[in-house]
C-alpha cells in the first residue's frame, strides 16, 4: 500500500538529480512558453494582433481552437472504473510503464477489479482500490512488477515534453529540480533533454507527475512491489514523483473519484468503502456506451496560447504544471 514516507530516491534518480541542478536556470521557468506562443505557426488561425485578452481569454482561445488542436482519445487505451458514483475514464500510458499496463489490462480481462473496494482512501490526497471487502490487503497472484518509475530518453525518441517551468523532483528527499511541462496532455518532468546531446549515453530520464488525476501502482516500501493494488489522485502529492509508478491520467469523471467514501479499512470506526462495481476497456463498451473523448493537444501553438492567456492572468508567471488545466471534450 501506499505509505505517507516515500521510499528514498534511487541511485539513478539521485545521479541525475545533480545533473538537472546544474543546469537549472529559474529565469526560464516561462521561456519555452513565451517563445511558443509568440511564433506564428503554420495552420494556425491566431496572429498577433487576433489574440483574445482579459480575464476570459483562456476560455475564448479553447473554445475558438480549430478541430486540429483536438487529439482523439483511442477507446482501446481507455480504462472505465464503474462506481456508484459515475463512471472514471482513464487514458492509459504505455509509453512510460509498458509492465505496469500490461498487468491493469489482463486483471482487467479476467475481472479481477470486479467488486472489490477503495479501501483506503484519505481527502485530498488519493484513493486506493483493489482490496476485498474482507482483505483491504488482498493482491492478485501475479509476479511482483519491476518499477517504472521513469524512462530513458534517447536523441531518437519520439517522445515529447514540453520543458516550461522549473520543479522539484521530489521535495521530500532533497530541492533539486528538473523541468516540468506536458507529454500528450498530461503532465510530466524531465531532465532538460539538451542533456542527451552531451550524456556519455545520450539519454536523459522523464517521468509522469504525480499531478490530480493521476493513475498509479500501489506499493509496500519495496520499489519492485507492485502487484494488482492502484489509486488515482485526489490531490497533487509531490512526494510520490518520481518513486512511485504512474500508469494513466483521467480524462473524465474525477468527480466520481472526488466522492469516494474516505476512510481506510480496518483504521476508521465505522468506516464502509465504496465498491468497484466493474472495470473495463472502452473498446470493449457498445459503441453506443463509449464517451468520445478528445484532448486539447499540448503540443500545438493553439495550446502555446492558452498557456500565454494563463501566464498574463496569474500576474505573469506561469502556474504550476499541476494547477494548467488541460481542456478536455466528452461526447456520447
Amino acid at each position: 500500500m501506499i505509505r505517507y514516507a516515500s521510499a528514498l530516491l534511487t541511485a539513478s534518480v539521485s545521479a541525475f538529480a545533480l545533473a538537472a541542478a546544474a543546469c537549472a536556470d529559474a529565469s526560464t521557468d516561462t521561456r519555452n512558453a513565451d517563445t511558443a506562443a509568440t511564433q506564428e505557426a503554420d495552420g494556425s488561425r491566431y496572429a498577433r494582433d487576433g489574440i483574445p485578452s482579459g480575464p476570459d481569454a483562456a476560455r475564448q482561445i479553447i473554445a475558438d481552437a480549430p478541430e486540429a488542436a483536438w487529439r482523439s482519445v483511442d477507446p482501446d487505451r481507455l480504462l472505465v472504473i464503474s462506481t456508484r458514483h459515475g463512471d472514471i475514464w482513464v487514458e492509459l500510458t504505455p509509453e512510460f510503464a509498458p509492465n505496469h499496463v500490461a498487468r491493469i489490462r489482463d486483471l482487467v480481462g479476467e475481472g479481477f477489479y470486479d467488486g472489490k473496494v477503495w479501501h483506503r482512501v484519505i481527502r485530498d490526497f488519493m484513493a486506493q482500490g483493489g482490496g476485498a471487502s474482507d482483505n483491504p490487503a488482498l493482491a492478485a497472484d501475479r509476479p511482483t512488477l519491476q518499477a517504472e518509475f521513469m524512462i530513458s530518453r534517447g536523441l531518437d525518441t519520439n517522445i515529447t515534453i514540453s520543458e516550461l517551468q522549473d520543479r522539484a523532483i521530489n521535495p521530500r528527499e532533497s530541492s533539486t529540480r528538473a523541468r516540468a511541462g506536458f507529454w500528450n496532455g498530461i503532465p510530466a518532468s524531465t531532465i532538460p533533454f539538451a542533456q542527451a546531446a552531451i550524456r556519455a549515453d545520450g539519454r536523459v530520464e522523464s517521468w509522469l507527475l504525480h499531478c490530480r488525476g493521476a493513475a498509479a501502482m500501489a506499493r509496500t516500501n519495496d520499489p519492485n512491489s507492485a502487484r494488482s493494488q492502484f489509486y488515482i489522485t485526489t490531490g497533487n502529492p509531490a512526494h510520490l514523483e518520481a518513486v512511485y509508478t504512474v500508469w494513466g491520467r483521467v480524462r473524465a469523471g474525477q468527480d466520481a473519484v472526488n466522492a469516494i467514501r474516505v476512510g481506510t479499512m480496518g483504521e476508521t470506526m465505522g468506516f464502509r468503502p465504496d465498491f468497484i462495481m466493474s472495470v473495463r476497456m472502452a473498446s470493449e463498451l457498445p459503441a453506443d456506451d463509449r464517451l468520445a473523448i478528445e484532448v486539447f493537444d499540448t503540443n500545438t501553438p493553439d495550446f502555446a496560447l492558452y498557456l500565454e492567456a494563463l501566464q498574463a492572468a496569474n500576474n505573469g508567471r506561469l502556474p504550476d504544471v499541476c494547477d494548467i488545466e488541460v481542456p478536455v471534450r466528452v461526447a456520447r
